[in-house]
């Protein structure tokens, strides 16, 4: 008995593992951080008064939410290459990935901009502000809070749907555990040391998220008396 668990010990303290960890870690933040930023563009252009535009990203939004994330990054990894863009397969993945989460992080940041009274950007108005410093001390402080967490549970959900990399060859911890599991048919060993590694990644960012949640709650008071004198000068 002893045997097995230590084999999986091994394996979860390997190196192959822990390479495979940071690079999902790795590949995971990248496509969040894009897709944060192009969800909030196409947030801003939803929200915006020009219809073709919005009729663009209501395109956009159904068919990355209406296909399976597998078979948009099958097609970016084998159908780019026909169209002259050979990319490794990690920015494959990414890009695949980053385009998926855009179509989700839209809405979420759509909905949080939707969440902030209209009352209080009309006050702005008659104050003089233009749109750009209504959206960025009226708007922000207040949405940021309200978009945060759910864009963590998009995170976490990141975290995971990272896997589906490993069918185009991304060295990622789910397929470093099919290579191991492959070598020495101990897939007990293999996929255990993965769900332990993909665990302790879902409670770093969960862990991580939440205390940026609890700052951001403690310093609301503060933004908003910093807008209230911006507003006034």
């Amino acid at each position: 008995m002893a045997e097995p668990v230590t084999g999986f010990l091994d394996k979860v303290f390997s190196a192959d593992f822990l390479t495979a960890s940071l690079l999902t870690l790795e590949l995971t933040l990248l496509s969040m951080v894009l897709g944060i930023a192009g969800g909030v563009v196409l947030a801003l252009v939803k929200g915006g008064p020009t219809a073709p535009l919005r009729w663009l990203v209501d395109g956009y939004i159904w068919l990355f939410r209406g296909t399976p994330v597998l078979l948009q990054l099958i097609f970016v990894f084998n159908v780019l290459p026909l169209w002259g863009l050979n990319l490794s397969p990690f920015v494959c993945a990414v890009v695949a990935l980053s385009l998926n989460e855009v179509a989700y992080m839209a809405e979420i940041v759509r909905g949080g901009l939707m969440g902030v009274d209209r009352g209080q950007r009309t006050a702005a108005h008659m104050l003089g502000l233009s749109e750009l410093k209504i959206l960025r001390w009226v708007v922000l402080p207040q949405a940021t809070r309200l978009i945060l967490p759910p864009t963590g549970n998009q995170f976490v959900g990141m975290l995971k749907t990272s896997a589906l990399a490993s069918v185009v060859s991304v060295q990622d911890l789910m397929l470093t555990a099919q290579r191991q599991a492959s070598a020495d048919f101990d897939y007990v060993g293999a996929l255990g040391a993965a769900a332990v590694h993909y665990l302790v990644l879902t409670t770093v960012l969960t862990l991580v998220l939440r205390r940026i949640e609890q700052r951001l709650d403690v310093v609301r008071r503060a933004k908003g008396r910093a807008a209230v004198a911006v507003v006034t000068r």
